[in-house]
């Protein structure tokens, strides 16, 4: 019995007895101090350690995206929620359930094509063909319908990628290929369509061997940054209910 009750939940990340405390392993208290935060994340999830390059790229694709201004609709709520009495905890969690498949999920997805196309014995073009067949017409990670004509935190991030890609810390082989989607959506839209920072932060995740699924949740303590800092701010504010639009405005009736 005493099995069954210690087995319900068995991990690898963490042993704990009263007064100690491991994480993979290593005692806590070797571990504060001597990790950064961004190095911590990597540690409890990977379960191994960055090296010096790949922890550089790792920590610049977190701060990339750490906010994008109080219309994004995760922000807002975290706003709108601490105007209702909800405290930060409460704000935070409101805001991070609104990262779904349309807001929050294009990095998940950009990761999710790019593994698709490395996959796939033909062109880039043929590959995207078949995404789009499976997936629909948009294709994550490229494109930004706000910053335009492009988003200016894509090109650092894909230069820090190549400076990684010189110091051998990853291969370049997810970054050739985020660099032919471009292309190919240029040639076929008869325009530009430079790739965003989820195109970018996909790339990085992709080069530094993260699963799909850890993208979104990367993304997710990335933009829990600005969420709390949206949420502090809101609550010097002082305003009470505060709704999606100012009073004076009015919704659209358009029933009988």
């Amino acid at each position: 019995m005493t099995n069954d009750v210690s087995d319900w939940w068995s991990t690898a990340i963490i042993d704990m007895e009263p007064g100690q405390i491991s994480l993979r392993g290593s005692p806590i208290q070797d571990l504060i101090g001597n990790l950064s935060f961004a190095e911590m994340i990597w540690f409890m999830v990977r379960g191994d350690r960055p090296t010096e390059h790949q922890l550089y790229l790792f920590e610049a694709a977190l701060v990339a995206a750490v906010d994008h201004g109080p219309q994004a609709p995760s922000i807002a709520t975290a706003r709108m929620a601490v105007t209702c009495g909800l405290p930060l905890n409460n704000a935070m969690a409101s805001a991070v359930n609104m990262l779904g498949d349309v807001h929050g999920g294009a990095g998940e997805q950009a990761l999710d094509l790019y593994h698709h196309i490395d996959r796939c014995d033909g062109s880039v073009e043929d590959a995207l063909e078949s995404w789009m067949g499976i997936r629909g017409k948009i294709v994550p990670g490229f494109g930004h319908r706000f910053h335009k004509p492009q988003d200016p935190r894509a090109p650092r991030l894909m230069e820090l990628v190549a400076n990684a890609v010189e110091a051998k810390a990853c291969s370049g082989r997810y970054a050739a290929i985020g660099a032919q989607v471009e292309t190919v959506l240029t040639q076929q839209k008869g325009r530009a369509i430079p790739m965003n920072i989820d195109g970018a932060t996909a790339v990085i995740y992709a080069e530094l061997g993260f699963e799909a699924p850890l993208a979104r949740g990367l993304f997710c303590l990335s933009r829990s940054v600005g969420i709390l800092a949206h949420a502090w701010e809101e609550t010097q504010q002082a305003r009470r209910i505060k709704g999606p639009t100012p009073p004076s405005y009015r919704w659209t009736y358009n029933g009988d």
